[in-house]
């Protein structure tokens, strides 16, 4: 691919998602932007697109920058779905700040099966990385596509679980998607975006020109994308300060169902688990509970 056939790509509807692609690359690298403002962007501009907001200019210099950092033959690789085109999911719209766009590498049908988040600490007890993983395979037997973060710990388990079940997974990553996090689960990330799919909203040029300190940000916000797309989401062990508390906050906010294994509220040092079940967090002491909570429970055959 040469430069002038990838500058052609304006002028070509069917890679038109290449164009939205670059422009809202161009929106990330305002200054103070974020997923909150971005959102009241659109907001304020109902029924637009990124290319409608930034002049063409923009978008074919934001485009040259993703070939000089990105690469041509990565970008070949990207899937992107954005609002308003394309098979963007519905319920992503129920999100607080809703992502206009997302970046894949995969299957995308997967998003539409139904799918449970498995998520919790990256430093689990042997007793939490294993439950992580009977739920994963419990629910992979039961017909459940099995979406995590792919961060190391439970986010860990979880896709092995599915994978060791011959299931369905998804990981939603909170870096983009040619950066790996942890570096260990770099073979992992690779396997699952041939296989499964693997799921980004973080943009490439923002990503590489701010600090790793701002960058740890984008993990967070990945878990009220996870909420999203998932029907419900299993807390299997959390601490005080994690990060899958905002997913737990997300997952109630967005009308999802949220379980808390039980495990969690046998801990004194945890305040947490008791606060998000007074707010409708379903306490579970088996995969049955969990299974029963869905409306799905059925005899898996082993």
């Amino acid at each position: 691919m040469n430069q002038v056939s990838d500058y052609s790509m304006f002028s070509a509807p069917p890679i038109e998602l290449r164009r939205e692609m670059a422009a809202y690359e161009s929106l990330w690298l305002g200054q103070g932007a974020w997923f909150k403002n971005i959102a009241q962007l659109f907001a304020e501009n109902p029924g637009r697109v990124p290319s409608e907001l930034v002049s063409k200019l923009e978008v074919r210099d934001t485009w040259k920058r993703l070939l000089e950092e990105v690469g041509a033959d990565r970008l070949k690789e990207v899937g992107v779905r954005i609002h308003g085109a394309g098979e963007y999911p519905a319920k992503l719209r129920e999100a607080d700040h809703p992502i206009e766009l997302l970046y894949y590498r995969g299957d995308w049908e997967l998003v539409d099966t139904r799918g449970v988040a498995v998520v919790g600490t990256r430093n689990p007890s042997p007793e939490g990385a294993a439950n992580a993983r009977r739920i994963a395979q419990a629910l992979v037997k039961h017909g459940f596509t099995v979406v995590s973060g792919l961060a190391r710990g439970i986010d860990s388990s979880a896709h092995a679980g599915a994978l060791e079940a011959g299931g369905r997974t998804i990981a939603v990553i909170g870096t983009p998607l040619f950066d790996y996090y942890p570096r260990e689960n770099a073979a992992l990330q690779e396997s699952l975006a041939k296989d499964h799919l693997v799921v980004s909203q973080v943009p490439f040029l923002r990503y590489k020109q701010q600090h790793y300190k701002a960058n740890s940000l984008f993990f967070p916000a990945r878990n009220v994308t996870m909420s999203a797309l998932t029907e419900a989401t299993i807390i299997v062990e959390a601490g005080n300060t994690s990060g899958t508390l905002v997913q737990a906050r997300a997952a109630l906010a967005q009308g999802r169902k949220l379980f808390i294994l039980d495990n969690c509220f046998r801990r004194d040092d945890l305040s947490w688990p008791k606060k998000y079940q007074a707010q409708g967090a379903i306490r579970v002491r088996n995969v049955t509970e969990i299974m029963e909570a869905l409306g799905s429970y059925a005899p898996a055959d082993s």
